[in-house]
């Protein structure tokens, strides 16, 4: 894969530094990103609307010294332009210094790209979104028990990024995303209950059966009729892959550079120690082929490549950008990312912990009463802390077995131990920008009626 942009948007945007340079920046980087996307909507089997769009959005950043100020653009004009560079070389005559701002060191920059798989040449038409909608929400509409239906959806995008930098960087990919959903209702008067699925690929043959994604959303829906309330208690909880995956997102929220440095981690001191049981791996891979948030490089022209976050339990390192890795004393871990309004900021890409052994139906088998988790709701977590706090529903464990549908609950914990009492199963699939397998959580608490 090469680092080569277009060349029209490589001449735009290098003709832009040039102009920033000259009028006084010591320093700018560019970003352009171009869209082009087709979507479609329907209800009950009637379209509510097919749309293409295609959009671009330009970014500058321009650097004085030790200040930084980012612009941003929807007007590629020689005038606009123009005023652009104008408007951030005055923003950042006026701004605060920021002592950790600045472009990486040339020798820093990436100068090779994987080959990762990330443009099917396949362009849908209309009809046929209109055909892969129809058949989600006929298939869901089809599971007996399902009522209504509050939409289904198709979607396709193309996009290219490009990005240049004052320090020589100019490095550009491109992208395809397709994507089909259903979200149904099952039940009637006040015993209803609504569900939802949806499949999201990079190429089109790789998405899911429209169909098996209905049914899947038509099932979830009816197997949550008639939930019930349970009492107060401790005991085990198992997370659904669905919602597994947001464990993940309150890792790298607490290993993020800027959280770090700032001390507003629960894991600011925990670095190079075990934060997890042994065994347990998680992996964040940019270069995973056809991955839904792969790239050949970080928001800054850096090289990125697979980490293991987590090895073996041991918290392995932080996921930093130019600027939290100089604030930390440290070296960036190519995970800047960015838009064109704002400065970079470290995030993960194709996120994932590793597969455990055990099948789902082993792990939770010696379980004699325990809560199985399918939706969560709220964002009861403390960042800072790691108090752990949100409205779930699911089903309840009786006998080492699903028994009956539970709704109106919380569970609760500490992140710090959830994560040491954390067991994955073997049921791993890449479906998201963030995947798990099916966990399991000892010694929660579970809150429901009296």
């Amino acid at each position: 894969m090469s680092l080569d942009p277009s060349a029209d948007d490589r001449n735009l945007l290098e003709d832009l530094l040039k102009k920033a340079k000259a009028r006084g920046a010591d320093g700018a980087d560019g970003m352009l990103a171009r869209s082009t996307s087709l979507s479609h909507a329907q209800r009950l089997g009637e379209i509510e609307k097919i749309e293409r769009e295609e959009s671009f959005d330009l970014g500058l950043r321009v650097f004085r010294g030790r200040k930084q100020a980012v612009v941003s653009s929807t007007d590629l004009s020689t005038e606009a332009l123009d005023e652009l560079v104008d408007r951030a070389l005055a923003m950042a005559g006026t701004v605060p210094d920021d002592p950790w701002c600045g472009l990486a060191d040339p020798d820093q920059l990436s100068t090779v790209a994987p080959e990762l798989d990330m443009v099917d040449t396949d362009e849908p038409t209309g009809e046929d979104l209109i055909a892969m909608a129809r058949t989600c929400e006929d298939a869901a509409r089809a599971v007996d028990g399902i009522t209504n239906s509050e939409g289904a959806e198709a979607g396709w995008s193309h996009s290219q990024v490009t990005l240049a930098a004052t320090n020589g960087f100019s490095g550009g990919y491109a992208r395809t995303d397709f994507s089909v959903g259903v979200s149904v209702i099952a039940g009637e008067g006040t015993d209803m209950e609504g569900d939802y699925d949806y499949s999201q690929a990079v190429f089109r043959g790789d998405l899911e059966d429209p169909a098996t994604t209905g049914t899947n959303a038509g099932t979830r829906a009816v197997s949550r009729l008639g939930g019930r309330k349970m009492p107060t208690t401790g005991a085990p909880v198992i997370f659904d892959p669905r919602v597994a995956s947001g464990l993940l997102g309150h890792l790298t929220g607490a290993i993020s550079g800027p959280a770090v440095a700032r001390g507003t981690s629960f894991l600011k001191d925990r670095l190079n120690t075990a934060v997890f049981a042994p065994g347990i791996t998680v992996v964040d891979d940019p270069h995973r082929p056809r991955g839904l948030r792969s790239k050949p490089f970080d928001g800054e022209g850096l090289p990125n490549e697979k980490l293991n976050l987590v090895e073996n339990g041991v918290l392995m390192t932080w996921l930093l950008d130019l600027a939290s890795a100089r604030q930390l004393g440290l070296t960036s871990s190519g995970r800047a990312s960015r838009g064109t309004s704002a400065p970079p900021n470290p995030a993960p890409t194709n996120l994932y912990l590793e597969a455990g052994t055990k099948t789902p139906d082993q792990l939770m088998a010696d379980i004699d009463s325990g809560f199985y988790v399918t939706s969560l709701m709220g964002m009861g977590v403390n960042g800072v802390t790691g108090d752990y706090s949100r409205g779930a529903s699911g089903f309840w464990i009786e006998g080492g077995k699903l028994s009956f549908p539970v709704t109106e609950m919380t569970i609760a914990g500490n992140l710090k131990d959830m994560y040491q009492n954390l067991t994955p199963a073997n049921d791993l699939v890449f479906r998201y920008g963030a995947n798990s397998p099916t966990v399991r959580i000892e010694g929660m608490t579970v809150a429901g009626g009296s």
